[in-house]
């Protein structure tokens, strides 16, 4: 959903620093390195602390090398196939640090509901990665997953503005909201993509079938009794 924005953060918003960045020879691995080191800092020093609301702020000025990188990649022309497994690599990486550091911030709070916030915390960390997880293995195996209700930018940018909010404004039920719909969006996300590869595979499984029996009863197959 929040992808369709993506040409105008990395193209104007952001530009600047993608500009300064290749100037000082920094390079887009270096780039996402850092964000990822401080995406997880902001996370897991703060929110388990409860200072919400700074650990957003800091994590936000961390998150958007996410697009800073891929803007410098395409900047610099290079096609890296080792970038792109270090981006989704520490990508995963960062979004447990997030999920995890609230987590670990229900953990430490004596508030009547913080056990089922916990649970449902950790239930959108695993759903979340599932999500990704199913994505990259059905393009591994040549099938699309693309679709459903929680990209990761929906997720990242969802969780932490209604964290950041709740906590400005004392108003936590905005983050415990957030943390249903995500949680129903992820697993909504999930059935969609396993059914959505699983049509693909059955198609492919058929057609491939198919050719196999028609290559037997070719030509060239032995004759039967």
């Amino acid at each position: 959903m929040l992808d369709r924005f993506k040409g105008f953060w990395q193209g104007v918003v952001l530009m600047p620093f993608v500009k300064l960045f290749i100037k000082w020879g920094v390079s887009p691995d270096t780039v996402t390195f850092v964000g990822t080191v401080g995406v997880a800092a902001g996370a897991l020093i703060f929110f388990p602390m409860g200072e919400l609301l700074i650990g957003v702020l800091f994590i936000t000025a961390f998150v958007f090398s996410d697009l800073i990188d891929g803007k410098m990649a395409r900047e610099l022309d290079r096609r890296s196939t080792f970038g792109s497994f270090w981006d989704s690599t520490l990508d995963r990486i960062g979004d447990g640090a997030i999920f995890g550091g609230l987590a670990l911030y229900f953990a430490n709070t004596n508030e009547g509901d913080s056990y089922l916030y916990l649970c449902l915390t950790l239930y959108c960390l695993v759903m979340g990665s599932v999500t990704s997880y199913a994505r990259a293995k059905a393009e591994s195996l040549g099938l699309d997953a693309k679709g459903g209700l929680a990209e990761r930018a929906d997720r990242l940018v969802s969780i932490l503005v209604m964290t950041g909010l709740g906590a400005l404004f004392d108003l936590p039920i905005l983050m415990y909201l957030t943390l249903w719909v995500l949680a129903v969006a992820n697993t909504y996300t999930v059935i969609f993509r396993v059914d959505k590869v699983r049509r693909q595979a059955l198609a492919a499984d058929a057609e491939r079938d198919a050719a196999e029996a028609a290559g037997q009863g070719g030509p060239d197959a032995p004759p039967t009794a």
